[in-house]
């Protein structure tokens, strides 16, 4: 297997930068880290990027998460390893990923319950964070990024 293309953040002059610019304010915004590689594993997992699943999973590991909880993300609403407040954050990631399959894409009761967990600047930092992983999703899956070709 091969790309289609290089990266196209490295491709176009000041994207990659730009773009590690942006992840790393969003992460700034009071959203803790553990809860941020979940995000990043179920986003990946919906869209299917094998590149963003490994280096999440590998940077998740590496960082201190546990094999169970990685192993039961996708079925965060009935593993017993997660918080109220990463259930809230990954419900909201699966509405802002899925946001085509309904037409109320995020509905009032996950944003809510997202409320109810995070204050204005970390519900803005995590709106920010899982629109960056969907876009580098699109742009992996687009180009067929490979699993192991992180291009940082």
């Amino acid at each position: 297997m091969q790309a289609r293309m290089k990266n196209p953040a490295l491709t176009v002059p000041k994207a990659m930068s730009s773009l590690m610019a942006l992840g790393q304010a969003a992460k700034q915004s009071g959203v803790p880290l553990r809860t941020l590689h979940l995000v990043y594993l179920r986003a990946s997992q919906i869209n299917g990027c094998s590149m963003c699943l490994e280096m999440h999973a590998r940077e998740a590991k590496k960082d201190g998460e546990t094999d169970e909880r990685l192993w039961a993300v996708a079925g965060f609403r009935d593993a017993p390893y997660f918080t109220a407040a990463e259930r809230a954050a990954l419900a909201l990631t699966e509405a802002a990923t899925r946001i085509a399959d309904r037409a109320d894409p995020v509905p009032e009761e996950v944003w809510r319950e997202a409320q109810v967990h995070y204050d204005e600047a970390a519900l803005a930092g995590l709106t920010l964070n899982i629109a960056l992983i969907n876009f580098w999703n699109r742009v992996n899956v687009t180009t067929g990024q490979l699993a192991g070709s992180d291009p940082r």
